[in-house]
């Protein structure tokens, strides 16, 4: 059915005497030679993305027309990879707009609000466009523009003559967000450098761990889509990881009838969308799935078959009761013996959860049975002492219900995730880097990136170079004015360079400051676990697409690029050239082309090599006519593999089997005494990458490495335990974890239509609690921690459990007097004094502004508040085992005090010192057996040489 509008009386006079433009004047005058009308499409088709002509929505009444090339690219504001396509204006040259990708596997052409608004940040009026170089002393605020050939010279010298003089360690890589797979490996290996360091330890190492001691693998892919029960620990389908591709799967479950339980002390979107909220105190999530486990148990409502085969508990009888005949019954009596404790009541005391609501949802998840899907992140497995034990408790659920790798319920990440092939492959680093992974944590998953400040300030070595990539530790990081501390040292630091795509408050204490690409403009291959299926996505420049397309060459990517904003892969590339011009230090071969021996490799041909070893897509490629490059150029992302389950029982590699031996009582399938492989019903398995190859209950690692009584999944009390709480002296416990659904950590803050979305952070409080203490909704308050305290305003809310603050760690964002214009949309002007030794003092001096610039919408900033940033209050909370940050603070609350002010943030870097002091106390250092620094089962990037895993290698 058509419709068309019929202009009122007061309408057409209206537009007759000139009071509003005449809406209807095309209907009177058709313009000559427009394209005729279509039908409405989601998408335009792929073949007309090379020319497609829209009407420009700005021009009314005027219908002009656009010609626009589409070119598609990913997403790089969280780690979803989300599909876009770029419409890129054929006559200007410019972003008109991002919008979702239909041929993206994991996304379908759906994206957040975080996805578009990449062009804010493209067209971004305060970007660094060009390389810049610190005048005068560090964090002073004077920078030079300089050029790109004078950076690589430079830099790749200092590393040069550090390698050559064995000084490998004190070349150090530190990554925020990755945003690509398997470049950064061949690059480091090359190097023969153990540089890498990630954000992994502030993010989701303890939730790793806690899968990584059971299977092996450290992440969950859940099948959302075909679950009959959903439990998630936290606010998840808003806000965590892949949480487009996962909520999309969700609601799609919801709509076929399946339940959703939410474990969140905060009532989030995602908790008020569920069928059940589950409002835990912080830190007590494993009692609650313990006692779950215990209804199921007790119930029998587990998988035997999924138990008996793929878990080893024969190695846990052995061990546990020895002389005893091993049979499943014991085990199952063993079990039940274990978990007696964690009653439905005890729970409900620990948790605050009634009992009645916790044996309800286990006999849903019972009933569920393999169509069970679960999933945690961040959230309380990296808030609290032991949180590890929040994923590990999590994933017993999942195991006891055999809904390990099935269709609606819970595959490793592995399983769904693609690893290139690259075309370089040098051998493993002879170098472990203490700095990084020091004695003391054994088990960390993996580096202790935010306690680097402290390693330094202890004299445990030095960094000669230190480059900072997409990562702000004085903004993101706890204890930020310690970062600031060390950045300011030269002895410690001795050259810093930062590539970011934005000013940070990290960049202000760098001596080079280099402008990188965001999601448009660089290229990246990406592949995550988004949902039980496999693919793999191409992140590219598309302005240097469009112009190559358009047949105009370009050399590198910065040429196509605004400014001389590069990427990192070309950046890499020719540095790693440059530190070996000669090639006497064997390090430039890997940078040599495949395909044209002896010279030095395009950023296309190392895509090329990629593709064309990627399986299926080469035959993708042909049936379209294209080559395998091409064909993802023009589509942007490939599925290899489609409904993925039980890779668990596929059989290993033939090669592996030749020669090897099968152990009669576990199955385990042995090569040159490394395991290969389990015996599963009679048939060879691939299994998990465990010692066992089993679902391990019982970690004999845990013994091994000195933590005997974290053996088996359990409860550990958390260092923000009610009984660590005096309410009356208004202590409680804060949550700076949860985030924002339309914010990305540090790098919204030059996004427009995300900063307006959401720019404050007040700190939520309980009813109950706030009228306890006199305090009033919106009333300024004093948040104390541990080494100072932040000035906030309180947010009084039902949607929180009593005893419970919470404070989103998204805002915040700051800048000086004398550091460059920069997230003017979201950063407040500070200053900051020292008042005596450690002792640290920001005040904001001035809030958002509304201002004039090329970007007409700055001068149209209607709000003025920028948030509080809380984390630099908070000092180091290494857990002794996974090594994650425990984000969890002990806070005192009280009203402000007279001369207080919203934003004043203190802390006392002394103190900090010493709060890391009495954490790295909790620690029970390497050696493990055989001398070993770390299990050789267990993973870490960018893995160097064997022989560096022993504390006794002599290099």
């Amino acid at each position: 059915m058509s419709y068309k509008h019929k202009p009122t009386v007061i309408e057409s006079l209206a537009e007759k005497l000139g009071v509003i433009a005449d809406l209807h004047a095309d209907e009177k005058s058709p313009v000559a030679g427009l394209p005729s009308e279509g039908v409405a499409v989601a998408c335009p088709p792929p073949e007309k993305w090379d020319s497609w002509v829209e009407y420009d929505s700005k021009s009314w009444p005027e219908r002009k027309a656009n010609e626009y090339m589409l070119i598609p690219t990913a997403c790089f504001n969280c780690e979803a990879g989300c599909g876009l396509l770029a419409y890129v204006d054929k006559k200007t040259m410019k972003i008109r707009k991002l919008v979702g990708n239909p041929y993206h596997p994991a996304s379908r052409g759906r994206n957040c609000a975080k996805g578009p608004a990449t062009l804010n940040q493209v067209e971004d009026q305060d970007r660094v466009l060009y390389p810049m170089k610190r005048v005068g002393e560090r964090g002073a605020g004077n920078w030079q523009r300089v050029s790109w050939d004078s950076v690589l010279d430079d830099i790749s010298g200092r590393m040069r003559k550090a390698i050559m003089e064995g000084r490998n360690n004190e070349i150090s890589y530190h990554v925020g967000r990755p945003g690509h797979d398997g470049f950064m490996e061949w690059v480091f290996k090359a190097w023969n450098v153990d540089g890498h360091n990630s954000h992994t330890n502030v993010c989701s190492s303890g939730a790793r761990f806690g899968y990584a001691i059971w299977e092996g693998f450290d992440r969950p892919s859940p099948d959302h889509a075909n679950a009959r029960f959903i439990l998630l620990v936290s606010a998840h389908l808003e806000s965590g990881h892949y949480f487009n591709p996962h909520s999309q799967r969700i609601i799609e479950a919801r709509m076929k009838g399946a339940k959703l339980a939410v474990l969140d002390p905060r009532l989030s979107n995602t908790a008020s969308m569920s069928d059940y909220w589950l409002p835990t105190y912080p830190g007590t999530e494993p009692a609650v799935m313990l006692a779950m486990a215990k209804v199921i148990i007790d119930e029998g409502l587990y998988n035997r078959d999924y138990l008996e085969n793929w878990v080893n508990w024969k190695e846990y009888l052995a061990n546990e009761y020895s002389g005893k005949e091993a049979t499943f019954e014991q085990f199952i009596e063993a079990l039940s013996k274990e978990y007696q404790e964690y009653t439905p009541e005890y729970a409900e005391k620990e948790s605050g959860v009634p009992a009645a609501t916790i044996i309800d949802v286990a006999r849903q998840i019972g009933a569920a049975g393999t169509q069970f899907s679960t999933h945690v992140w961040r959230s309380a497995s990296s808030g609290n002492l032991g949180g590890w034990a929040v994923s590990r408790t999590l994933h017993f659920l999942n195991v006891l219900t055999g809904s390990v790798g099935t269709p609606g319920g819970t595959s490793p990440s592995a399983w769904n995730k693609f690893k290139p092939a690259v075309h370089a492959h040098p051998k493993p680093q002879t170098h472990w880097n203490e700095l990084h992974l020091p004695n003391e944590y054994p088990l960390a998953h993996f580096e202790m990136s935010f306690l680097l400040p402290h390693f330094l300030k202890e004299g445990r070595g030095k960094l000669d170079v230190y480059f900072t990539r997409v990562f702000n530790p004085v903004w993101t990081y706890p204890d930020g004015f310690s970062w600031i501390e060390a950045l300011e040292d030269e002895s410690k630091i001795g050259l810093h360079a930062a590539l970011t795509p934005t000013w940070s408050e990290t960049a202000y204490f760098a001596d080079y400051v280099l402008p990188m690409g965001h999601s448009p403009e660089r290229h990246d291959i990406i592949s995550y676990e988004t949902h039980a299926g496999k693919w793999i996505a191409f992140r590219q420049p598309v302005l240097r697409v469009a112009r190559e397309k358009m047949g105009q060459p370009v050399t590198h990517t910065w040429e196509a690029n605004p400014g001389e904003v590069w990427e990192e892969d070309e950046f890499w590339i020719e540095l790693t050239w440059r530190i070996d011009p000669d090639g006497s230090l064997g390090i430039r071969q890997y940078c040599e082309s495949p395909y044209r021996p002896g010279e030095k490799i395009t950023i296309s041909e190392y895509y090329r090599y990629i593709f064309e070893r990627t399986p299926g897509l080469p035959e993708a490629a042909a049936k379209e006519g294209l080559g395998a490059l091409e064909y993802m150029q023009k589509f942007g992302a490939f599925e290899l593999e489609s409904k993925v389950y039980d890779v668990n029982s596929r059989p290993p590699a033939s090669s592996d089997l030749e020669g090897s031996s099968v152990d009669a009582q576990s199955g385990l399938i042995t090569k040159d005494g490394k395991a290969v492989g389990v015996e599963v019903k009679g048939r060879a398995c691939g299994g998990f990458p465990t010692p066992s190859r089993k679902q391990e209950y019982y970690s004999q690692t845990m013994v091994d490495w000195k933590w005997p009584e974290y053996r088996l999944p359990g409860y550990i009390k958390s260092h923000i335990h009610e009984e660590t709480m005096d309410h009356k002296k208004g202590e409680f416990v804060l949550m700076p974890t949860f985030r924002l659904p339309v914010l990305i950590h540090s790098r919204s803050g030059n996004a427009k239509w995300l900063a307006e979305i959401a720019h404050r952070n007040p700190v939520w409080i309980n009813v109950d609690d706030a009228a306890s203490l006199g305090i009033e909704n919106g009333a300024l308050i004093r948040v104390n921690t541990d080494i100072g305290f932040f000035v906030n305003h309180a947010l009084v809310t039902e949607g929180i459990r009593p005893g419970v603050l919470a404070c989103s760690h998204h805002v915040g964002r700051w800048r000086r007097d004398q550091d460059a214009s920069c997230n003017r949309w979201a950063a407040n002007t500070v200053g900051i004094t020292k008042e005596g030794k450690g002792k640290w003092k920001m005040r904001t001096k001035e809030t958002i502004q509304a201002h004039k610039s090329d970007d007409p919408d700055t001068a149209r900033i209607f709000w003025s508040d920028g948030g509080v940033h809380q984390n630099i209050t908070f000092p180091v909370h290494p857990d002794p085992i996974s090594g994650m940050h425990c984000w969890h603070q002990k806070v005192r609350l009280e009203l402000a005090h007279e001369g207080d002010g919203y934003g004043d943030v203190f802390v006392d870097t002394d103190r900090s010192h010493a709060v890391y002091k009495e954490w790295l106390a909790m620690t029970r250092p390497a050696p493990g057996p055989g001398g070993l620094r770390r299990p050789l089962w267990l993973n870490r990037p960018f893995r160097p040489d064997e022989k560096t895993f022993y504390l006794n290698n002599e290099e």
